[in-house]
């Protein structure tokens, strides 16, 4: 499905009117980029249509997959513990980690707090959808691994959880 003129010049009056500086829009093959100087002027329209081979996105609430914390030796953190034996709970998707519902609300878990399968740790705001991410194990908390309000990447460790 290719986008016609009519609807692109529309896209180009959209972008420079709300003032964002760079837009991209995929539609199949069809990819169409436009970035502006941030004063409503178009800078670049670049359409392109290519061959992508990605895999459909989805952003969907999902529970977090824990894996074991992968260590060559028993290694210690700076503060003396063996991490060793904890899990680490990792981002589902990429977007922005918050610690709490809302800004005027309280964080969802702190260390020490005790988990339960289900327990929400965490929300990540991805395209402007706020997913909650809920533990697959119980445990209680040890470390929190991101900063509030940071950008995070797919299966970057949040946070770590002694399973015990």
């Amino acid at each position: 499905m290719f986008m016609d003129i009519k609807e692109i010049q529309n896209l180009i009056k959209f972008v420079s009117k709300a003032g964002v500086t760079e837009v991209s829009l995929e539609q199949g093959e069809f990819k169409i980029t436009i970035k502006t100087t941030g004063q409503g002027e178009v800078g670049a329209v670049n359409p392109v249509v290519q061959s992508v081979v990605t895999a459909p996105i989805a952003v969907v609430a999902q529970p977090v997959q824990s894996t074991p914390v992968e260590t060559n030796s028993v290694e210690k953190s700076a503060g003396g513990v063996d991490e060793s034996k904890y899990i680490t709970i990792k981002s589902p998707m990429i977007g922005t980690f918050y610690r709490r519902p809302s800004p005027d609300k309280d964080i969802f878990v702190n260390i020490g707090d005790s988990i339960q399968v289900g327990t929400v740790l965490c929300v990540v705001e991805a395209m402007k959808l706020f997913n909650e991410i809920e533990s697959e194990i119980a445990g209680r908390i040890v470390k929190v691994l991101v900063d509030d309000a940071s950008p995070i990447e797919y299966d970057q460790p949040l946070f770590l959880v002694d399973p015990a």
